[in-house]
């Protein structure tokens, strides 16, 4: 990729040239223009791993920990050598951009996107966001931070209005953003799908013209998110530089005929090129060739890192009657659904085919001393669609035969006697979007598969099996029909709510038989879903899920007596992509299924009882007083199972803090009676007052508090001093040191956290809110030092709506140091600020 002088180039491009540079024109790449040395850009998504350009029959790639996991880390050191992977897999994948990361606010524990982002505090967002964009951008990739901004929720996400006070939008949602341009300067964003106090994102000039680009001196390219472009002259004008995904929408010869009209003035639009054009001269550094092969970085050193990630993402919540760390010589009974599978990701756009992925039974049995001692037991089901039969099914009736299901396209229907496949693939997921899938045989937008293969029972008794589809299709067992999802369809929330909810069908087996298992499906046009609210593209989807038939009062019965008798039990329970993932928010925070019953009575059963939780976002316990052991695991990428292993065993010491706030129900959360579209809008009532702000403010007892979280280890703080340095407060600089003594008998990680509280506020604050941290290992029995530094104008500033500007107040401020175990009191010493001051931009 050639070198380029902005603006000679600029001068040469005639108006057509100029338009189309600012649309894609396919799903992932930009337009190029070879006569000017303008090459075609990739992007690909991001956040929690690089995809590529397909969803369909994808190239594996590496998974990292979701969002709120890279967050409970609490290290931005760590964090940096995440974003430099993630930018090497984005090197791999010939991506020039990758979409990430991801920070939006954790107003409610139901976002069904929540599990993307780093917290609910702006800060701990910030400087995760910062510390990623750093690794991403040191490796010449560039990084797009999304989703600008309020993105929160996604009922009616592309037409929701939400409705927020400049203060909070500026103390809460922007100053994530706010902290990455300070630090690390991605160099592009991604606008937010829904309204803002009645504007669009995508064209709302006071927040991509007025606050980013004028106020914060931010260049770089805004670009949409896919499809949430919704005007033309209203988008370009704003400052939405580049349209996605292509072909063009909105652009084109329309923003030819309104730069004519001067409904568009040729400088914004010159404007929204020269952006583009930078762009295209930032992304040579990454050294990625034009529409570069796809490939993989699948290497030691990749799964070394996203192993320690998974680790140092785990949150030890409770630890009594010496649960943990388990003993490796004794037995184990693992518990749980999401013991054998691994839970490696949340779904939607940050789903993908990862490289491999270790379920906790595997890691745990790689463990022992004698693998022979490890049972499972499944407990209940918790799954809201039936589990993908991806690993079920062999391509021939020889069960010895290749794993997966034969993917077959044509032009005609089945009735068609003698049609011919035109594609032939071997699929190993029975879950396929099809939004990019090609080929040039395929003669129309309406074309034909048959998916087909072959199930051996383990077992006699019923099997359930379900069917997702964008489009239409019939699930056959043996040439009988066990599913139709053709006569009748009903709106669902899978394939980004494109798709039906699930249909199902029983039939009887016999163990050792072999079944022969087809699905005869149409693509997208023969959908009989109206689609209202929800983006149409692509040619269509299917989802095949299967499970046997239990009855889940013997199943928890089954795991109770098991673990009455066991040494020792571990219960893998939580959610998986189905409940979290992008296009539908979560229902209420409770597990699913029988998961609560099973849990409380295996705990009855036995008192040393641990669980493992995985899922992304918070969800009510009302067993947490029973259990002996709790870790929160979120969703761990790659190495889930290993990282999630290394804890329990204590081979790794863990040192997560949550990133989030459990509420001990779904009522007490701040965002209770403003969550979900209510008549197109949504009001952002609890104003600054979300996650710990609010339920410090009102005292309310959780769960689980932010930045909780325990070791192996116990440490000590004590010698804190504080200073306050610069010519002046707007430039002053708060430095705080600690010191730390690890007084127990394992190496550990300590957090340092440092929180600012305003002794006489002029205005109503929270009691609260975290304004610097650090993490710092410490060896057993020794000490270490632990410095945190924080712009005070950050520390102690609010928004002043009556002037439109922060202000550093004149008074005291009181910084409270501790490291979230609530194992001892804060530390605490004051500053003061000498003059009330305002300011604006970074």
């Amino acid at each position: 990729m050639a070198d380029i002088d902005v603006e000679d180039v600029l001068s040469k491009l005639d108006l057509e040239e100029k338009v189309s540079l600012l649309a894609g024109i396919d799903f992932w790449h930009t337009q190029a223009i070879h006569k000017h040395g303008i090459p075609t850009l990739r992007t690909s998504d991001g956040p929690n791993g690089v995809r590529g350009t397909r969803f369909f029959n994808g190239i594996p790639a590496a998974c990292f920990p979701c969002g709120t996991a890279l967050g409970s880390t609490f290290d931005q050191e760590l964090l940096v050598k995440a974003g430099k992977l993630m930018g090497d897999e984005a090197k791999a994948k010939g991506a020039h951009i990758l979409l990430g990361p991801c920070i939006n606010m954790q107003r409610s524990p139901l976002g069904g996107r929540g599990f993307e982002s780093i917290s609910e505090d702006p800060l701990l967002a910030g400087l995760g966001a910062a510390a990623l964009v750093k690794g991403i951008q040191s490796t010449g990739v560039v990084s797009t931070i999304k989703h600008f901004v309020t993105n929160d929720q996604e009922h009616e996400r592309m037409a929701v209005n939400s409705i927020v006070t400049e203060r909070a939008l500026r103390e809460i949602y922007l100053m994530p953003f706010q902290i990455a341009v300070r630090d690390a300067h991605p160099h592009a964003f991604m606008t937010a799908y829904n309204k803002l106090n009645g504007t669009h994102l995508s064209e709302n000039k006071k927040i991509l013209q007025d606050t980013l680009r004028d106020e914060w001196g931010w260049k770089g390219v805004v670009m949409s998110d896919w499809f949430g472009t919704y005007s033309t002259s209203d988008a370009i004008n704003a400052g939405l530089d580049l349209e996605m995904p292509g072909p063009t929408r909105w652009r084109g010869g329309l923003l030819e005929h309104l730069v004519s009209s001067r409904k568009v003035p040729i400088h914004i639009l010159d404007e929204r090129v020269r952006n583009m054009l930078n762009l295209v001269k930032q992304c040579k550094a990454s050294g990625v060739k034009e529409w570069a092969k796809e490939g993989t970085n699948d290497t030691p050193e990749t799964a070394k890192l996203l192993r320690k990630l998974a680790a140092d993402s785990c949150v030890l919540l409770k630890n009594e009657r010496d649960a943990l760390p388990l003993k490796k010589d004794k037995s184990i009974l693992l518990i749980g659904p999401n013991a054998r599978t691994s839970v490696f990701c949340g779904g939607g756009s940050s789903s993908m085919a990862p490289y491999y992925a270790v379920s906790p039974f595997d890691g745990v049995k790689s463990k022992l001393k004698d693998p022979s001692k490890l049972q499972h037991t499944i407990g209940c089901y918790s799954h809201k669609e039936l589990p993908l039969a991806s690993n079920q099914f062999t391509v021939s009736s020889d069960p010895k035969s290749e794993t997966g299901l034969t993917f077959k396209a044509y032009n005609e229907p089945p009735q068609v006697e003698s049609r011919t496949a035109v594609d032939e693939i071997v699929l190993k997921n029975t879950y396929s979007m099809l939004m990019d899938y090609k080929n040039p045989l395929l003669e129309d937008d309406l074309w034909y598969a048959n998916v087909e293969g072959y199930f051996q029972a383990e077992r006699t008794g019923e099997y359930e099996l379900g069917l997702c589809v964008y489009g239409t299709g019939n699930l056959f067992v043996d040439d009988k029909m066990v599913v139709d999802n053709t006569t009748k369809q009903a709106q669902g929330s899978v394939f980004f709510g494109c798709g039906t909810v699930e249909e199902k069908g029983r039939i009887h087996m016999e163990e050792g038989k072999t079944y022969h298992v087809k699905l005869e499906f149409a693509s997208a046009p023969t959908s009989k879903l109206d689609g209202s609210g929800v983006p149409q593209f692509g040619g269509g989807g299917f989802r095949i899920g299967g499970a046997w038939v239990l009855d889940m009062g013997d199943t928890v019965a089954e795991a109770v007596r098991l673990a009455s008798e066991a040494e020792q039990v571990v219960i893998c329970a939580g959610l998986n992509q189905d409940w979290e993932g992008e296009g539908a928010d979560r229902a209420d925070m409770k597990l699913p299924g029988s998961m609560d019953e099973l849990i409380t009575k295996v705990a009855e059963a036995n008192p040393r009882t641990v669980v493992v939780n995985q899922t992304g976002t918070p969800v009510e316990m009302p067993w947490i007083g029973k259990v002996a052991g709790l870790v929160h695991a979120w969703y761990g990428g790659n190495e889930t199972g290993n990282g999630i292993a290394d804890v329990l065993f204590g081979d790794v010491n863990p040192s997560g803090r949550s990133s989030l706030t459990w509420p001990k129900r779904c009522e007490d959360n701040p965002a209770f009676y403003n969550y979900r579209s209510e008549g197109g809008r949504t009001l952002y009532g609890e104003d600054v007052y979300i996650g710990y702000r609010h339920y410090e403010t009102v005292k309310r007892d959780v769960n689980v508090s932010f930045g909780y979280g325990l070791s192996y280890t116990t440490f000590e703080l004590s010698g804190l001093k504080v200073s306050k340095s610069g010519v002046d407060d707007l430039s002053s600089k708060i430095t705080v040191n600690v010191t730390i003594k690890n007084t127990g008998k394992l190496e550990g990680q300590e957090v340092v956290q440092v929180y600012v509280r305003p002794q006489s506020p002029g205005i109503r604050r929270p009691p609260r809110e975290l304004k610097g941290f650090t993490k710092v290992a410490v060896k057993a029995g020794a000490k270490a030092a632990a410095k945190v530094e924080i712009p005070l104008k950050y520390a102690a500033s609010y928004w002043d709506e009556i002037r439109d500007a922060w202000v550093l107040e004149k008074g005291k401020y009181d910084l409270e140091v501790n490291d979230g175990s609530a194992t001892q009191e804060s530390l605490v010493s004051t500053i003061e600020v000498v003059k009330t001051v305002w300011w604006n931009g970074l």
